[in-house]
């Protein structure tokens, strides 16, 4: 846990950072230091840390990884919010169109960062949530928009899809699972149909990138 107690002087936006990467702050801290009215305040190493600095020092922007040790991104948003309902929260992610970041947008998140576009987009997102206006790539806000006219998966079909990825036959899974192996093939059809995956390796490879499973 990294704090800098600070008085921030008039109009300047004090922004946390909370990520279990250092390389990831380090290159936020740097760009920020050259920035006349934005001061790094905090930064965070798990979503527990999140929630401790942001009670303590309540940033005007809180940038915010998804996936954190102890409590992850979207813990920590319910958490904060729950107490502070006005806090404007970023969340960091390397995927696009992750399911947790659309779940984290539900918890109450202002914006959407991908990793990969910090350099091009950090000083415009932090200044326009500041600001109180939310920050969404347009291309993100299309593919998110499309994620909430899809169906979601059921608990057993992620179950089903999660024991494919670890490369299990349908016969292994239906015995794991004590159902038969028509009810897999009924789920797989299903899983494919709501992702619209060509094949179950397709499903497997959209489904680790949507966040919805995990290897």
């Amino acid at each position: 846990m990294e704090e800098v107690s600070v008085e921030s002087e008039k109009n300047v936006i004090r922004v946390m950072v909370a990520d279990d990467h250092p390389l990831l702050r380090e290159g936020i801290a740097a760009v920020l230091e050259s920035q006349p009215d934005i001061e790094l305040v905090a930064q965070a190493t798990n979503g527990c840390e999140a929630v401790q600095l942001f009670r303590m020092l309540r940033p005007d922007v809180t940038l915010m990884d998804l996936q954190m040790p102890l409590l992850d991104g979207i813990q920590a948003i319910q958490a904060i919010r729950s107490d502070f309902p006005e806090a404007r929260i970023a969340i960091l992610t390397t995927y696009r169109g992750d399911v947790r970041a659309m779940q984290a947008i539900q918890a109450g998140a202002f914006g959407y960062l991908l990793k990969s576009s910090l350099r091009k987009e950090l000083l415009e997102a932090i200044r326009a949530i500041a600001a109180g206006k939310r920050h969404v790539p347009m291309e993100i806000a299309s593919e998110l928009l499309g994620q909430l006219g899809q169906e979601s998966l059921t608990p057993r079909e992620i179950q089903v899809l999660q024991c494919v990825a670890m490369g299990r036959p349908n016969k292994q899974i239906a015995q794991e699972l004590a159902i038969s192996e028509d009810t897999i093939k009924g789920h797989l059809r299903s899983i494919m149909d709501k992702l619209g995956a060509n094949n179950r390796t397709h499903a497997v490879t959209l489904a680790i990138q949507r966040g919805i499973i995990v290897v």
